[in-house]
């Protein structure tokens, strides 16, 4: 079992039924289910999804939003020990604030995998997450 964290946008990828990643992610959760991986996100990507929907008054599917990810999903606090984290991966990189406080919410809980196509992150080195990779180079 690994722990594999999904960044923001995967979810976003499924909820509005993205043409180009939908059916990917989908496979890509088929998979994790079936080697008994847990799918870790953090609070910053709950309250991320919820933006769109709440923006136009769509209060009911902000809800099944919710709903959906806090039933599949680790979902992990930005919390004293996350702050931390923060504080070095800013100290070190010139990444913005959102991204640092997702990556530092990984590491807190030391991911296998943390999964993004924000192509600004694959190259960073963040003690705490063994890999960061994008849905097309997925190691399985």
């Amino acid at each position: 079992m690994s722990k594999i964290f999904w960044d923001t946008n995967l979810f976003i990828y499924l909820f509005e039924e993205s043409p180009e990643y939908c059916k990917v992610v989908t496979e890509l959760r088929e998979k994790m289910i079936a080697r008994g991986d847990q799918l870790i996100t953090s609070a910053m990507t709950l309250g991320e999804v919820l933006i769109k929907p709440r923006r136009v008054g769509k209060l009911e599917e902000a809800a099944l939003y919710k709903a959906a990810i806090l039933q599949v999903a680790s979902v992990i606090p930005f919390d004293a020990k996350a702050a931390d984290a923060y504080s070095m991966i800013r100290e070190r990189t010139n990444i913005k604030g959102a991204d640092a406080i997702q990556l530092a919410c990984a590491s807190t809980v030391e991911v296998e995998l943390f999964i993004t196509n924000d192509t600004r992150l694959h190259k960073l080195s963040i003690p705490g997450i063994h890999f960061i990779t994008p849905l097309d180079r997925l190691p399985f």
